[in-house]
C-alpha cells in the first residue's frame, strides 16, 4: 500500500510539473516561436537528463538492443506535445488546456490499459472506470465554463 501511495504522489507531482511546464513553454513560445521553443525545451531537457544520469544512474546501457524499436519513439512524441501546449495555453489558459490534456490522457491511458499495449499489464475497462471518466469529463466541462 505504501508503494502505491508513493507512486500516486509521484504521479501527482508529475502532473503539477506538467502544468508549470506548459505555462513556461507557452511564455517562451510567445518570444521564440513554437518550433524554436520545442528545440530549446528538448535541448535543455537532454542536458538535465544527462546530468541526472551521471549523478544517479540506475540502469545499464548494455541492454539497449533488447528494447523493441517502438519504445524509442517517446522522444518524438514530445514535439506534438510541446506544440499543442504552446499553441493552446495562450488561447484558452493553463487550466482549460491542462484539463483537455488530462482528459485525452485518461481516455488514451484507459485504452492502453484495457488492451495491455506495449507489454503492460492488462487492466480491463470496467463500469467504475467508465463512471470515473464521465465524472471527470463533466468536471472538465464545468471547469471550462466561463
Amino acid at each position: 500500500m505504501q508503494e502505491m501511495l508513493l507512486a500516486l504522489v509521484l504521479a501527482a507531482l508529475a502532473g503539477a510539473t506538467m502544468a508549470l511546464q506548459g505555462a513556461l513553454n507557452s511564455a517562451l513560445g510567445k518570444v521564440l516561436g513554437w518550433l524554436e521553443t520545442t528545440l530549446v525545451v528538448h535541448v535543455v531537457g537532454t542536458a538535465a537528463a544527462a546530468v541526472a544520469l551521471f549523478l544517479w544512474a540506475e540502469g545499464t546501457w548494455e541492454h539497449w538492443r533488447q528494447a523493441p524499436w517502438y519504445t524509442y519513439l517517446g522522444g518524438i512524441l514530445g514535439v506534438p506535445i510541446i506544440y499543442g501546449v504552446v499553441r493552446s495555453i495562450p488561447e484558452v489558459g493553463v487550466a482549460a488546456a491542462t484539463t483537455a490534456i488530462l482528459l485525452a490522457q485518461i481516455f488514451c491511458a484507459s485504452l492502453i490499459d484495457h488492451l495491455g499495449l506495449f507489454g503492460l499489464q492488462r487492466i480491463s475497462f470496467s463500469w467504475y472506470r467508465l463512471v470515473g471518466s464521465l465524472l471527470m469529463a463533466g468536471g472538465a466541462w464545468l471547469l471550462l465554463k466561463r
